[in-house]
């Protein structure tokens, strides 16, 4: 039998605000937690101390809580996996503390829906920055859409994974959340361009991903900074398009742009059914090129390609003209005309900057905010940006600022 005991931390009936439930197995640790959530504004604070029968945290609630604070015990496998039976949509917000198995432990977690895991002993400031995190994502618009961006070499070698990494870092400053998603399933390289070393990989979220959600997402991927997150392949895997299949990434692109403010992709140089719904689904497609006959033959073709057979509206490609030289006979004029595309951009030959930059793991923007190749590259992601999304950005940190988060 379940032995319940629920103390309510708000001193009057009508107080308003949003219900956190902190549950687990030692009074003196929920009461701590307790006292270090009390300075929280518009947060109602309950204990649930479950002393013996079931492990499940919200067993037998009349009303499920907004947030859930859970401190595991030694029996941490149990609970977590009381909370997996639960429906995706039915399990709140999810906080943990206490003793957990690292690996294990975390993978669990995350799976159960942890925005973050707190180390005892947990710290006022900590706690309350977590919980202060969450409420500000509830207030949010949640399935707002968030754009896709997706860019494709002409021709291998042209740039196109440098400036996906590039614009992904510059949208994350400039723009909002952003994830830059490496779909080269077996020779991607961004997590080595950002220094990122991946725990996940994009094989993992698509096999599991009808049962995950926003939170769980972010969880698998990789964080180079809080705004940009990584996700791609693991160096000792083998993956095969072949073994995607077309709902997988359809349900991934979904999450994502759900999640995100902006979602880059690096698409590899090839058409199958990943990249060719990736590319029906972009607000804006970037084919990178230089300026040889070799690559104007290619990208007229691929352009061809994605305008007659996939449907890519000319509005949404864009031709980005990488490593500019004025005094090559290709001039930007021509290859526009070439490929009747209106918007082409030009990014400088910085040769030895960029690869610094690739070498070390930091974007440009970070390593030499002042090269001529950087400034070319804010330029085209404020352009992408927009005068709209930039304000929307401003409005976003202002209410951040507001709600402290």
């Amino acid at each position: 039998m379940l032995s319940v005991r629920e103390v309510t931390a708000a001193t009057s009936s009508d107080r308003q605000g949003m219900r956190l439930l902190i549950s687990g197995r030692d009074a003196a640790a929920l009461n701590h937690l307790k006292a270090l959530s009390q300075g929280i504004a518009h947060l109602q604070v309950s204990t649930r101390l479950v002393s013996n029968g079931h492990t499940d945290p919200l067993y037998g609630l009349e009303q499920q809580p907004d947030f859930l604070l859970l401190r595991v015990s030694h029996l941490w496998r149990e609970e977590l996996a009381a909370l997996l039976q639960h429906p995706l949509k039915e399990r709140p917000p999810l906080l943990v503390c206490g003793s957990l198995d690292e690996h294990e432990g975390m993978r669990m977690a995350m799976q159960a829906g942890a925005r973050d895991f707190l180390p005892e002993p947990v710290s006022a400031e900590d706690l309350q920055s977590a919980l202060e995190r969450m409420q500000l994502e509830q207030h949010s618009e949640y399935g707002s859409k968030g754009k896709l961006v997706s860019v494709m070499n002409a021709k291998g070698g042209s740039g196109a994974s440098m400036l996906a990494c590039n614009l992904a870092h510059q949208l994350s400053v400039q723009g909002g959340r952003t994830l830059l998603l490496d779909l080269d399933l077996q020779f991607g390289s961004l997590a080595h361009s950002l220094d990122v070393l991946p725990t996940h990989s994009h094989t993992d979220v698509l096999q599991q991903i009808d049962t995950l959600d926003s939170v769980a997402l972010r969880g698998f991927c990789s964080h180079f900074s809080p705004s940009l997150h990584v996700l791609g392949g693991r160096t000792d895997e083998l993956c095969l398009s072949q073994e995607i299949r077309l709902e997988q990434l359809d349900s991934l692109l979904k999450l994502a742009r759900s999640t995100y403010d902006w979602v880059v992709v690096d698409l590899p140089r090839h058409i199958d059914h990943l990249t060719g719904i990736t590319l029906e689904q972009s607000d804006r497609v970037y084919i990178v090129l230089q300026q040889s006959l070799s690559h104007l033959q290619d990208a007229n073709r691929l352009v061809r390609i994605l305008r007659d057979d996939l449907g890519v509206q000319g509005n949404r490609l864009h031709v980005v003209l990488n490593r500019f030289d004025k005094a090559s006979p290709f001039k930007p004029k021509d290859i526009s005309e070439a490929l009747r595309c209106a918007e082409l951009q030009k990014l400088p030959n910085d040769y030895a900057v960029v690869s610094e930059s690739q070498n070390t793991g930091v974007p440009l923007e970070l390593h030499a905010p002042r090269a001529s190749i950087t400034l070319s590259l804010r330029e085209l992601s404020q352009s992408l940006i927009g005068i709209e999304a930039t304000e929307a950005g401003l409005l976003k940190r202002t209410f951040s600022r507001l709600f402290g988060g």
